[in-house]
């Protein structure tokens, strides 16, 4: 070989070395960047949230529709220097003098300005979005989109488990599904969250498999008794919330949960719960609804949704049009909600309306009928007999209702459409059709990934589904996208970045203090037969008694009262001769009841008998806590004291035990009415007592 061809060869070799040394760049790179444009000048970028330093971002639009954020080879440049000056990261610093700058940007020979303005006046200094067609990305996108590109932005599966086991790290299989079936999302649960390290890695995996446009990475993490991060801050849920009365506190939870969610990369976060729980027989809303009234279920969805926006994080309002009024759980069977359209307006729809006008990014559908709405029925795959339209799957709740009605112009999403109540009497495929024509832009968790697509391919074909159909929808999906930044980068953050800054902000201290503050303000004291507060220290002996979650009611006690015997009951609640002997020596007995059901606070279960056992046949007062709902007390009436906490997570357990010690005076309110006998109101919305 000649010296020449030597030097050739090994110039290759170097050269390829070099360009193995970057991270591959995204498939839309692959073709020609034909503009530049600063993000902030897009329609759709959410500015309301800038505080005095303000950071610019540049996009690459391609020839093919797309667009990338891009941070390298970039001149920013400040027209008033007085008035604003811009780094090369494109972060804007304002002189504090009054006036206006243009911010421009230079790639090459494209370029792009904005304005910026400081008028010396409250809240910020303004961002002033500039005009034209070359920032209208979304219907260039649009037309450039394959089909099944349209449909893929449509569906958002779970990936729970994988051959059995739980799916915490990306695999080459559910990699691939992502590109081949372009998804425009993925839901996680707690099986796919352990730690914020691996939960980290994990989303940044999932962002790197796409191969356009950034996934909606969303979770179920309303705070309370559904919380799917094993890390991090446990809030109280939303009936604690309701019950502080505070839209302060809700927004503090909703902006702390969202700074969480946000630095592990998940940016879309299905909450807050909107149903007014007015039901006190409702099996699967609950604690999870703020509370009854729909003035006060409204004030404090508004304020945590807009505490999860002020995070970047997207919120979505669930379950429209309600779900609080029933009694049947739509993860088994198919509720109702029998009331007209003026009731539902004053009392259901009401919150929803409110977010609506606030600006939620979503709304979540609910998996129940409104026959005084839609009166359709259809023919069950179930029992094979006819049965009423649930609202997910009804053209006249979610295109005449809640678009045309009510005005809403966000994102629609299905509730799990793996839920018995659709997957069992509309079988996956047709659910799927159904939801889409009523006007659906998410398949939540489809059943049979494959054949739902292309049972929603074959639909469009046939022309069963409009083509326009479908592109409003994938509209609405990237202008969320746009809104909340969910874009891929040109060079990604490297993933130890992330890492490094999840870890600091993924329970840090201030979001502990939130959490405290909540479930201390929570607390609500519903009786008191002078046998609260409790003394501290190390006397007499205090029996605590129960069985679910009773070491945490416990453990909590006995920081403020070491001489304290906790006594874990058996499955039948029959305490045993030892454990009767334990009770008797003790000169005050806590318990805590733990239930979800109707049948669970009935008089006549084992643990409400094991409760009233304790009231009837021992000389100690009795103070009762209901662990997670507040009618526990309908149980047990006679009890010589009863706090609700409304959760079973470890702040509520504190600040319990702070209450009963006098350290945390209760201010807590009820959110909801507790029925006494005969339709009589054993104790009213708004009750709550104190030291």
């Amino acid at each position: 070989m000649n010296k020449a061809r030597r030097i050739f060869c090994f110039s290759i070799l170097f050269v390829a070395l070099i360009l193995s040394s970057f991270p591959a760049l995204p498939a839309s790179a692959a073709g020609k960047v034909k503009d530049v444009i600063i993000y902030q000048n897009v329609p759709q970028a959410d500015i309301s949230t800038a505080e005095g330093a303000i950071q610019l971002k540049a996009l690459n639009v391609y020839k093919d529709g797309s667009f990338l954020f891009s941070s390298t080879g970039l001149t920013w440049k400040s027209s008033n220097k007085k008035v604003a000056t811009v780094d090369q990261d494109g972060n804007v610093t304002f002189t504090g003098k009054k006036g206006k700058a243009f911010i421009s940007i230079k790639d090459g020979k494209m370029t792009d300005k904005i304005a910026v303005e400081n008028k010396g006046k409250e809240p910020v200094p303004a961002i002033i979005k500039q005009k034209g067609k070359k920032y209208d990305l979304i219907p260039k996108a649009i037309k450039k989109m394959s089909l099944e590109e349209k449909v893929g932005q449509m569906l958002m599966p779970d990936f729970r488990n994988w051959e059995g086991k739980n799916v915490t790290k990306m695999l080459p299989e559910i990699e691939k599904i992502v590109k081949d079936y372009h998804l425009g999302g993925v839901i996680l649960f707690r099986e796919n969250v352990v730690t914020t390290e691996q939960t980290t890695e994990l989303v940044h995996d999932y962002q790197q498999a796409a191969e356009k446009y950034g996934l909606l990475m969303t979770i179920d993490q309303e705070g309370g008794i559904v919380t799917r991060l094993q890390s991090g801050t446990d809030m109280p849920g939303n009936m604690a919330l309701g019950a502080t009365r505070s839209p302060d506190i809700s927004y503090n939870v909703g902006k702390a949960i969202g700074e969480e969610l946000n630095s592990l990369g998940i940016n879309m976060n299905f909450a807050p719960v909107m149903d007014v729980n007015n039901n006190p027989d409702n099996p699967v809303i609950g604690v999870r609804s703020f509370g009854e009234d729909p003035a006060l279920v409204a004030d404090m969805g508004v304020a945590y949704t807009q505490g999860l926006h002020a995070a970047g994080v997207a919120g979505a309002a669930k379950h429209f049009p309600g779900h609080g009024d029933t009694a049947v759980d739509s993860h088994l069977g198919l509720p109702e909600v029998p009331h007209d359209k003026e009731r539902l307006m004053e009392v259901e729809l009401y919150p929803f309306q409110k977010g609506m006008e606030a600006g939620v990014d979503a709304i979540m559908t609910a998996h129940v009928t409104f026959p005084m709405i839609d009166s359709t029925k259809a023919i069950s795959k179930k029992t094979g007999e006819e049965i009423a339209l649930p609202a997910t799957l009804s053209h006249k709740v979610l295109t005449e209702l809640m678009r045309e009605e009510m005005g809403y112009e966000g994102l629609i999403t299905t509730d799990a459409m793996n839920m018995g109540a659709i997957v069992d009497h509309f079988g996956p495929v047709d659910a799927a059709i159904r939801a889409v024509k009523a006007g659906t832009d998410i398949v939540l968790m489809p059943v049979g990934l494959s054949e739902v697509r292309s049972g929603l391919l074959e639909a469009i074909n046939s022309g069963e589904i409009s083509v326009d159909r479908i592109e409003a929808s994938v509209e609405r999906i990237l202008a969320l996208k746009l809104k909340r930044g969910v874009i891929k980068e040109v060079t990604p953050t490297p993933v130890e970045e992330k890492i490094a800054n999840a870890l600091e902000v993924v329970g840090a201290e201030e979001h502990k203090q939130v959490e405290k503050e909540a479930a201390e303000r929570s607390i609500t004291l519903v009786k008191n037969e002078l046998a609260l507060p409790l003394a501290a220290g190390n006397g007499e002996n205090i029996a605590v008694i129960g069985r679910s979650y009773i070491q945490d009611l416990g453990n909590a006690v006995k920081k403020y009262h070491p001489n304290t015997t906790v006594i874990e009951v058996p499955a039948d609640f029959k305490l045993t001769a030892k454990q009767q002997f334990l009770v008797r020596q003790a000169k005050t007995i806590i318990v805590g009841t733990s239930t979800s059901t109707v049948a669970a606070r009935s008089p006549q279960n084992a643990q409400m008998k094991m409760v009233n056992q304790l009231i009837n046949d021992y000389n100690a007062p009795v103070v009762a806590v209901g662990i997670r709902n507040p009618y526990d007390i309908m149980a047990y009436p006679n009890t010589d004291a009863y706090i609700t906490q409304y959760g079973f997570r470890p702040a509520s357990f504190n600040a319990t035990a702070a209450a009963m010690f006098g350290e945390n005076t209760p201010s807590g309110k009820l959110p909801v009415t507790i029925p006494g006998a005969n339709g009589s109101t054993m104790y009213q919305f708004g009750h709550g007592l104190s030291y």
